[in-house]
């Protein structure tokens, strides 16, 4: 009953009228980058990042959430209409809804992927308000050695999961906490690898980072492909609405997607991809005619969505209890927390219950407005993709550059984001994962300054960090992620040379 009541304290928050106009901006916002294929919420907030860190903290990230849930609708849109997922996590979207749309049905895969992302968010923000005050009562326990293995896990699992290669995961990790030692050490006063250069002293500023691997990395990327081919879309033909056969073989993907999404979502090694393809698999097995799989069968449509909206819902789990990203936009979302002075955890819902319930209330309200929005807009959303690459991306680059010397006018800042956009280029070059660089420049400091301080409670006996059940218990699963992906590899190998 706690839990209501701080989820209506919340809801008078979220709905004073400024927190209304930044949950609407984000909805758009977030609608119009996933309908564009290559621009996601994790751009978008790293773009808006220099932009907010003057406006209100609880109106910025209200906003940020509306962006995250919003790219994650959009990214159906395209997913059905050509063919092309605006977010990866559209990809099982894309093999019945695109089949649908070419059959004269793209009016009916669009509403059950907009009905379905909306009962799948509005049952998955119900979670976050029941199942985060429970985590957070077992946070306030851990020590700081709990803490350390908790980030430990959270640097292994988000390596191994985005990518291709663990090994790459964990090389892009590493990059982020090395950059993470720069500035001054916080014990003993010394400069880290500062070189220097008085401006490093402050440490490298998380906004200058994401804004350079997303934003200017990605303009680069496509600018080196130039796509020539040009993408056709399905005009959407006869009615927009469903039937009521497609509403009796759609209710039961959307709950079975959502009970996919949260759970899996809400996990540290979670990520979206994975209950969207387990939810298509299960779709498959469960039809009466599963020959209709690949013709356009609305249920492929209606459950993967779902399971994509409840996934976005769930890693917001993580985020607000304990601080931990598990995707690239939450790891931008907490980026935004700490421009503001605030770190997600246990002490956030004590110390700012209103911004913290305010922040899970708005998330109702911009699940309402995208089912709203996202319709009648359709025609809207699909003339964005008319926009030439060109212009989107030197439109990109100047907001990016001006962003970053808003919020910090130095010539240092500027050649900093030069060069991680040209390291931004070079990893998706070279297919190494971009989010592991923001986690471990975010979470390395936290994790270190909580070492330390296990370290400095023990009198340097490093046995502390396998005394308490709990950190041990998290080592021994951050030991067994880390090891997992290269057995299976090597199992792999194996049975394909036999």
């Amino acid at each position: 009953m706690e839990a209501f009541a701080a989820l209506a304290q919340g809801m008078l928050v979220a709905l004073q009228p400024h927190n209304l106009m930044f949950a609407l901006i984000g909805v758009l916002l977030g609608t119009a980058v996933g309908v564009l294929p290559g621009i996601g919420p994790a751009l978008t907030v790293a773009l808006l990042l220099p932009v907010t860190y003057k406006l209100d903290p609880a109106g910025s990230l209200i906003m940020f959430a509306g962006i995250y849930y919003g790219g994650m609708y959009g990214g159906s849109t395209t997913a059905i209409l050509i063919n092309t997922p605006g977010e990866s996590a559209s990809m099982a979207t894309a093999l019945e809804g695109n089949k649908m749309a070419k059959a004269g049905r793209g009016g009916p895969a669009l509403a059950t992927a907009a009905i379905g992302s909306f009962v799948a968010g509005t049952i998955a923000t119900l979670g976050i308000a029941l199942l985060a005050p429970w985590l957070v009562e077992i946070a306030v326990r851990f020590g700081p050695e709990d803490y350390f293995a908790l980030m430990c896990v959270a640097f292994v699992t988000v390596s191994a999961t985005f990518g291709a290669s663990p090994l790459r995961g964990l090389t892009s990790l590493f990059v982020g906490l090395t950059l993470g030692l720069i500035g001054i050490d916080k014990l003993t006063g010394q400069a880290r690898l500062g070189f220097g250069v008085p401006e490093l002293l402050d440490g490298v500023e998380v906004t200058t980072l994401a804004v350079g691997l997303f934003a200017v990395g990605e303009a680069l990327y496509v600018a080196s492909r130039r796509r020539h081919h040009q993408e056709t879309v399905e005009p959407v033909r006869g009615s927009l609405w469903m039937t009521r056969e497609d509403w009796r073989r759609s209710w039961k993907p959307w709950l079975r997607g959502t009970a996919f999404g949260f759970p899996i979502g809400a996990l540290p090694a979670g990520g979206a991809e994975i209950p969207t393809f387990l939810s298509y698999a299960t779709e498959k097995r469960l039809a009466k005619d599963p020959e209709d799989f690949g013709k356009g069968a609305i249920e492929g449509v209606a459950g993967p969505e779902a399971a994509n909206n409840a996934s976005a819902a769930g890693t917001l789990v993580p985020l607000l209890t304990l601080g931990l990203p598990t995707s690239a936009t939450a790891a931008m979302m907490l980026a935004g927390f700490q421009q503001y002075g605030l770190n997600p955890g246990p002490l956030l819902f004590a110390e700012r219950p209103d911004l913290v319930w305010g922040l899970i209330a708005s998330l109702f309200i911009a699940n309402a407005m995208l089912l709203v929005l996202n319709l009648p807009l359709v025609g809207l959303w699909v003339r964005l993709l008319a926009i030439p690459q060109p212009w989107l991306y030197a439109g990109i680059l100047v907001f990016a550059t001006m962003g970053t010397i808003a919020a910090k006018p130095s010539v240092v800042e500027l050649a900093m984001l030069v060069a991680f956009g040209l390291l931004g280029f070079l990893m998706r070059r070279y297919d190494y994962p971009i989010a592991p660089v923001i986690v471990g420049l975010i979470l390395g400091p936290m994790a270190e300054a909580q070492l330390r301080r296990a370290l400095s409670i023990s009198l340097g006996d490093p046995m502390v960090l396998v005394e308490s059940p709990i950190s041990a218990t998290l080592l021994a699963i951050a030991v067994f992620a880390l090891i997992a992906p290269f057995v299976l590899k090597l199992k792999a190998f194996a049975a394909h040379e036999d």
